[in-house]
């Protein structure tokens, strides 16, 4: 720190501050001599340089003392020279060291003159090496500064720039002339010199340097564009530790942050597409598969999506919107489920919301393409919200930037991914469209697909339902309860059935079967096979002649295979006449004795053929039930049949309890998530006859 930079007292003249520097780093020797050439003053920077004391110099004359016999000569006549004409004298000297070695020395010769008119003669001396060395250093330093192409600068300690180089006049436009004295935020009033300044302090006071420290702005070189640079400052201080100021290098590494942040940008995007290989379609159900889709969104991609499909895709039709037709949507899903004004903005999942012609989600999915509004204008929010009230609220959220594509499968438009950024302050741009285009294809197919399972699944539940009994009727001398319930997967609807049938006499037959295989083309099989046994019991033929007959219906029919037990009471005798096909074993309970699986021949399966059937009498008194039920019911994948049985057993203890609670009792303990299988349950109760 110079004196004119030092901290300045109250009265306003700068405090005294410790000597140093580069006098310091010299060693400058001071020596004067009177007219005749002998040592007067003799410095201790002199006695370390020439090896002599006080002592041992004073009153001696110096070309004597320090020069060879060779060089006296040359000597006497450029002090004299100096003495007579008063003009100074500079350059390089060999000297004799009191060690008797020789060494190079710099002079600066001059003359002085006292108050009384004397002349003397004053000798300023530095080893030439130690000279050398600094020279060489600064025009080193000077040089690099000069012509580097990264920016450098000094600040004092006052954070004024002191100098500026000709890469940094470049990369701030403006020139050194109008930067030197100035502070970096009065120099550069488009910058925010804050942070800099801050560090800068910092750097300052600990010592500490600041290393590519990031730095973001724009700059009078180029106004237009925002740049990036790597800051560096480290703390300056001379031989003895004044602190001088400070040095900053700036190098601009806009284009290396832009591929960086491209690079990084990239692989986000990757990773958003990995995640959503993983994560969407993990099942075939519709809602599922669009929720999924907008979780991956967000918050990724947008702050909020909405996954919306055209109501008639929903429906299984297709949809083609002319120029002035407005869309018809079903809401699927929204994200996140914060309660926030954006999200309120969209339509609830399920409900069905229609859109005018002119609102962007219709023109997306009337053209199949993308509709990106970088930049959200209050003229904007009409053609984004479905409604006034939804307008008002998307501008209160502060929706900025907005996004749809369509969700495109096989061809056809099913509906769109709408997605808005309220709380991520960067717009949208090209590659967020990239990359909603390719989550939206990678979820469309897999929507269409839920959405086909879907609507098949349906069908084959509404042809199960179709031919499947309504409820029991009222039968002579017996209570019945009944329970279907699909499977949970599309293609495993359709195989089981039972039926209750009123035969003459005041009998009943009772009848469950499971066909082998799934969907609707196992639907119809039991359709077929319900119709028949419904002919076949109406012949009041024997169990086991009916499932013969059955037998050969199901041969005829192409690769069909079903299990059945066929049973018919007779309230009169207190008896049921009950025949098997395969079928696993009804349960009988009755009061007073533990539940039990009737002993009844297997037999084999309808469609196998060539194998008689056997009839089996039981016992079947007032208070008495049987129960039948198809594997469904007890099969897992992880217990043994043997250990489901008996389970089934433990639950039938009470032969009281009303039948309807006890179907919903069986199946909501026995039905295993695991078992992707529909049940057919049928429960009957023999009573009194009047």
């Amino acid at each position: 720190m110079s004196a004119a930079e030092a901290p300045a007292t109250a009265g306003g003249e700068p405090e005294p501050v410790r000597p140093g520097g580069l006098l310091d780093v010299l060693g400058v020797a001071s020596v004067v001599l009177d007219t005749d050439g002998r040592i007067v003053l003799w410095s201790p920077q002199a006695e370390e340089l020439f090896g002599y004391s006080a002592r041992e110099a004073l009153g001696q004359y110096a070309a004597r003392l320090m020069v060879h016999e060779r060089h006296l000569e040359l000597v006497g006549r450029l002090w004299a020279d100096v003495m007579r004409t008063g003009q100074s004298w500079a350059g390089g000297f060999p000297i004799r060291h009191k060690d008797g070695s020789t060494r190079l020395v710099e002079f600066r010769n001059m003359r002085l003159l006292d108050d009384r008119g004397d002349v003397y003669a004053l000798g300023l001396a530095a080893d030439q090496s130690t000279v050398r060395r600094l020279e060489q250093d600064v025009a080193l330093s000077e040089r690099m500064v000069k012509q580097s192409p990264i920016g450098y600068a000094v600040l004092d300690t006052r954070l004024r720039f002191v100098s500026v180089n000709p890469a940094l006049e470049k990369i701030n436009g403006v020139p050194a002339a109008e930067t030197v004295g100035r502070t970096v935020g009065e120099a550069l009033p488009t910058l925010d010199a804050a942070p800099v300044e801050s560090a800068a302090r910092l750097v300052l006071e600990t010592g500490v340097p600041v290393i590519d420290d990031m730095l973001f702005g724009r700059t009078p070189a180029d106004p237009d564009r925002e740049h990036t640079w790597a800051l560096s400052l480290y703390r300056l201080e001379d031989a003895t530790g004044n602190v001088l100021g400070v040095a900053v290098s700036v190098v601009d590494i806009t284009e290396q942050h832009r591929a960086a942040v491209e690079r990084e940008a990239a692989r986000r995007r990757l990773a958003v597409i990995a995640d959503a290989t993983t994560r969407i379609g993990t099942t075939l159900e519709l809602d599922r598969t669009a929720c999924e889709l907008a979780e991956v969104a967000v918050p990724e991609l947008a702050d909020v999506a909405a996954v919306d499909l055209l109501d008639a895709v929903v429906g299984g039709r297709r949809s083609t919107l002319g120029p002035s037709e407005e869309a018809v949507i079903q809401a699927l899903a929204v994200r996140p489920q914060d309660g926030s004004d954006a999200v309120r903005a969209a339509d609830p999942p399920g409900a069905i919301a229609r859109y005018a012609p002119d609102r962007l989600v219709t023109e997306c999915v009337r053209t199949g393409e993308a509709v990106l509004v970088p930049h959200v204008k209050d003229e904007d929010l009409p053609r984004i919200a479905r409604s006034p009230e939804a307008v008002e609220l998307l501008g209160r959220a502060g929706l900025h930037s907005y996004l749809v594509v369509p969700l495109i499968a096989r061809g056809e438009v099913l509906g769109a991914l709408d997605l808005k950024r309220t709380r991520n302050p960067a717009p949208f741009d090209q590659d967020d469209v990239l990359l909603a285009r390719e989550l939206a294809a990678r979820a469309a197919v897999q929507i269409d697909n839920a959405r086909w399972y879907q609507n098949a699944r349906n069908t084959a539940l509404t042809l199960q339902r179709s031919l499947l009994p309504g409820h029991p009727r009222l039968m002579t001398g017996l209570e019945v309860a009944s329970r279907y319930q699909p499977a949970g997967a599309t293609s495993e609807v359709g195989g089981d059935w039972f039926d209750v049938i009123p035969l003459e006499g005041g009998k009943t037959a009772l009848v469950v079967g499971d066909v082998m295989g799934s969907g609707i083309s196992a639907a119809a099989t039991m359709g077929r096979l319900r119709t028949a046994t419904t002919t076949l019991a109406a012949l009041d033929l024997d169990p086991a002649m009916l499932l013969e007959h059955l037998d050969k219906t199901t041969s005829a029919l192409d690769h069909s295979i079903a299990t059945c037990v066929y049973a018919v009471h007779d309230p009169h005798l207190r008896q049921c006449r009950i025949a098997n096909a395969g079928h696993l074993p009804p349960a009988r309970v009755r009061r007073g004795r533990p539940p039990e699986l009737l002993e009844l021949p297997t037999g084999v399966p309808l469609g196998v053929g060539g194998v008689e059937f056997s009839t089996v009498t039981v016992d079947f008194e007032p208070g008495d039930e049987l129960v039948f039920y198809t594997d469904g019911l007890v099969e897992t994948r992880c217990h043994s049949l043997d250990e489901r049985l008996d389970f089934l057993l433990s639950l039938l203890g009470d032969p009281a309890r009303p039948l309807e609670e006890i179907c919903d009792l069986l199946l909501r303990t026995l039905h295993h998530p695991d078992n992707h299988d529909d049940v057919a349950l049928l429960i009957a109760r023999a009573q009194e006859l009047p």
